[in-house]
């Protein structure tokens, strides 16, 4: 069983969170992806979660959209373990509302990206970590 968190330690969470995914769009950007969005939301009151970062992915053939979930942990594998089938559905809900109301880039492929982010090493990427559930 967890310990109670309480107001100083989901600030604390809060800022640690905002770091990681500071450091993730830094990285993207650097990698010469454009971040369209961050802390997006989708069709609220739907059960859909918040988008870490939406990027346009343009270093291939063809542009993909990517909705991307950032998590702080020590290893990628231990970042993929943290994504649970239940945020992934609201995470392809809310990237579903996203590009309805986007719809510049509704010709674009999409994706589901991964970036674990730790103290002390470059970021993890897993491209196309999952697939929504059909």
């Amino acid at each position: 069983m967890t310990p109670p968190r309480g107001p100083a330690a989901r600030r604390s969470a809060e800022r640690a969170g905002r770091a990681a995914e500071d450091a993730a769009a830094a990285w993207l950007a650097a990698q010469g992806w454009i971040i369209l969005a961050r802390r997006a939301r989708g069709r609220r009151g739907e059960g859909a979660g918040e988008i870490d970062l939406v990027a346009l992915d343009a270093t291939g053939a063809a542009p993909v959209v990517v909705f991307v979930e950032v998590k702080a942990r020590p290893t990628l594998a231990a970042a993929l373990e943290a994504v649970t089938p239940a945020q992934r559905r609201r995470l392809a809900l809310a990237a579903e509302g996203w590009l309805a109301a986007h719809p510049v880039h509704a010709g674009a492929g999409v994706r589901f990206d991964l970036v674990s982010v730790t103290p002390d090493g470059p970021p993890g990427h897993l491209r196309d970590a999952w697939r929504p559930e059909e």
